[in-house]
């Protein structure tokens, strides 16, 4: 128990009012994965350009990046001021840890680049296998070398920062999970995410017209038949980071 820590979320996306009404928005459904007793969560709608000020920075144990509908590479203000938070995250040495778009912000902020998949959108349930290198980070956790994770991007971290190191990788996406030093790691995948999330997330990317409804169809027939992914494993690694527990 880590008791008296406390932790920031920054929340790149708006939750619908299903995940709003259903687990509490993306924060009740990140506090669910990663709180533990006597800790502090707050969260920050940097999408909403709501930052933490410089002076509270130092009040966090560790920071957790959320998913976004924005791309990664876009030059929204928000996202402009979200790089520049990152930058002195980086300096002061925090821990973070970026999801999905946090994973690829994390590696655009960095020094790395980012940008549209070769190989188009990844949606539902993909393997991903750790380097024989994670093996030291994770030392600690009796995790499996092969995991399975929810994904929902078509961008991803197409050049690593100079000294970072890749800890995963997929057939789909070379970049699966990548670290800097022992205080930032990046998780192109969702071990946050359960079923009924992702479906709702591929109506509301069909209603945008982000999909096209072959894809839709095809992702849920593939989804709904497949196993459900590790995410006690996940949980697992994603505190035993944050918490410098490895």
């Amino acid at each position: 128990m880590d008791a008296g820590k406390r932790f920031a979320l920054l929340l790149c996306a708006e939750a619908s009012e299903y995940v709003k009404k259903k687990y509490g928005g993306y924060f009740g459904v990140f506090v669910g994965m990663l709180a533990e007793e006597g800790e502090t969560w707050d969260v920050f709608r940097v999408v909403a350009n709501e930052f933490p000020e410089d002076h509270e920075i130092g009040n966090y144990d560790g920071f957790v990046i959320t998913g976004s509908c924005n791309d990664a590479h876009g030059n929204d203000v928000w996202i402009c001021k979200l790089l520049n938070l990152l930058k002195e995250l980086d300096s002061a040495k925090k821990r973070v840890l970026g999801i999905c778009f946090g994973h690829q912000i994390l590696g655009r902020a960095l020094g790395g680049k980012t940008g549209r998949s070769q190989t188009g959108w990844d949606i539902g349930l993909r393997t991903v296998h750790l380097s024989t290198s994670s093996s030291k980070f994770f030392s600690s956790l009796k995790i499996p070398t092969i995991l399975s994770v929810i994904e929902c991007h078509r961008d991803e971290v197409r050049e690593l920062p100079q000294k970072a190191e890749v800890l995963a990788w997929s057939d789909k996406t070379g970049i699966e999970i990548f670290r800097y030093g022992d205080h930032i790691l990046g998780i192109q995948g969702h071990p946050e995410y359960n079923a009924d999330i992702l479906l709702h997330l591929i109506d509301r990317l069909l209603q945008r017209k982000f999909i096209v409804e072959n894809l839709a169809n095809e992702v849920r027939g593939k989804f709904l038949a497949s196993q459900e992914p590790d995410k006690e494993a996940w949980r697992e690694l994603c505190i035993g980071f944050l918490k410098g527990k490895l």
